[in-house]
């Protein structure tokens, strides 16, 4: 069976959603370099979302957009 594809619109939902929570995020950076960390989903805007990785208090931010997701190049699962 076909997996449909996702839609913006219910990446940016599911990202919303888990706003405040500390999620695993999986960033392929290619070449078989796959990274991955715990971090918190800090702000959510209209064509990206910023998370800062744990401990919380030396964590550094970074954002990703929503395409990421799309294509596949970030993945993030809420344990």
């Amino acid at each position: 069976m076909k997996k449909m594809p996702n839609s913006l619109d219910s990446i940016k939902q599911k990202i919303l959603d888990l706003k405040g929570q500390e999620v695993n995020l999986y960033i392929n950076r290619g070449r078989r370099k796959i990274s991955s960390y715990r971090a918190r989903i800090e702000n959510v805007y209209t064509s990206v979302f910023t998370v800062k990785s744990c401990p919380i208090e030396s964590g550094a931010i970074n954002t990703y957009s929503y395409n990421d997701i799309l294509c596949g190049e970030v993945k993030i699962s809420s344990d």
